[in-house]
């Protein structure tokens, strides 16, 4: 992660690690930063990994600020009150993985910058915008866009039998309560993911993060496509 991050615009403050790394990584070291040469024993103590990293770092948190217009030609995702860290960091690590730039949050949303989150990005964070708003200021003025806003919901419409455009906002709810009412009352389409086969008991709902995964491969599969 770290050596995503050094090769991202990030601005690296501090860079703690061990000699060896050092000698491996000196063509990636910018020279604002502060440098620390460290041993394993030494990072151990600061580090609240399992495994020892043998190198730390220290970087300016991301300022970003967000103009709906900006969105209009884009597939961007919502997120409504997400509350474990690492569900929202493996959401932005899947948001790099299908080409999605901007992940906005609602301001109930757990902090980007919880250590669980960032670990889960296993650096995405560095390529993904993340925006925390007030969720119905926002979604009024995405409404203007004239775009789709997609909703998740158990009464949706099967997603393999809808249509979708490529660009449009994608609204993952709450793991607990799914889409507030007063962000559900933005949506203009429906959607669900179906259990199979139908009819029979399983689950109750799927995890958020999973469930953001397979919504995201179904908006980027090639409906053209025929077997």
């Amino acid at each position: 992660m770290i050596e995503d991050l050094l090769n991202s615009n990030l601005t690296a403050e501090i860079i703690a690690g061990t000699q060896d790394w050092f000698d491996k990584h000196q063509q990636n070291i910018p020279r604002h930063a502060e440098i620390i040469i460290c041993t394993p024993a030494e990072i151990k103590k600061v580090s609240n990994l399992k495994s020892t990293p043998n190198v730390l770092g220290v970087f300016k948190q991301i300022t970003t600020k967000l103009n709906v217009q900006d969105l209009k030609n884009e597939l961007c995702l919502f997120l409504d009150d997400i509350q474990d860290p690492g569900n929202l960091g493996t959401i932005i690590r899947l948001a790099d993985w299908f080409g999605i730039k901007n992940i906005i949050c609602t301001t109930g949303c757990v902090d980007i910058y919880n250590t669980k989150t960032i670990q889960s990005t296993m650096g995405a964070i560095s390529r993904v915008n993340v925006t925390y708003t007030d969720a119905e200021q926002f979604l009024a003025a995405y409404s203007l866009l004239n775009l789709p806003l997609y909703g998740t919901f158990l009464d949706g419409n099967n997603i393999y039998q809808q249509s979708t455009k490529e660009n449009g906002l994608i609204i993952m709810g709450n793991e607990g309560k799914g889409i507030r009412a007063e962000v559900e009352k933005f949506v203009t389409h429906r959607i669900l993911i179906p259990s199979y086969p139908a009819g029979l008991p399983t689950s109750e709902s799927l995890n958020v993060s999973v469930a953001t995964a397979i919504v995201c491969a179904e908006f980027r599969r090639p409906k053209s496509q025929t077997i």
